[in-house]
């Protein structure tokens, strides 16, 4: 694609995210599944629905566009969940592992925070004011999952793993 506009700009990032929802859509209950902690396990199958409408929302945009969604994909979602199946596959305590997966998650997260960010001041620019908004619903989803998983980590998971710690 070439890029000669903010319009086309937005759209291929709008690809982007769409395929990265997409791969996260397959690998969450991968992550899930690997979770030893139930509140974990619990967050991953939450985060899986909230995911799901985070694709629907792109291809409201592009249905309003006109447009596929279509595109490239995202390779930096490739290399973030390829380091999750990483941790998924490590030997060792499951406290720690799942210390791990938040980690991980967390990276997940604080990337597509980015992304959304970034497309969401992207239509208000070009006037998109209900993609605009859509973006804002699935940027908050975002940070407040990035929040819970930092609770989770820094309340229960973390501890938990360091108490396997070596003195």
């Amino acid at each position: 694609m070439e890029l000669q506009s903010l319009q086309d700009l937005y759209v291929e990032q709008l690809r982007d995210l769409y395929n990265a929802e997409n791969q996260l859509i397959n690998a969450l209950p991968k992550m899930a599944k690997a979770a030893s902690n139930p509140a974990l396990r619990t967050a991953f199958e939450s985060h899986l629905e909230q995911t799901r409408g985070h694709a629907e929302r792109i291809e409201q945009i592009f249905d309003r566009l006109g447009m596929k969604p279509k595109g490239e994909k995202c390779k930096a979602m490739e290399g973030l969940i390829a380091e999750g199946k990483e941790m998924i596959d490590m030997d060792g305590e499951d406290e720690i592992r799942d210390a791990g997966l938040v980690a991980c998650a967390q990276r997940v997260e604080h990337y597509e925070i980015a992304g959304y960010g970034c497309v969401r001041s992207y239509a208000k620019l070009l006037n998109d004011t209900d993609g605009e908004q859509l973006l804002q619903q699935t940027l908050n989803e975002e940070a407040d999952t990035d929040k819970k998983l930092t609770k989770l980590a820094d309340q229960i998971l973390n501890r938990q793993a360091a108490s396997h710690s070596v003195a």
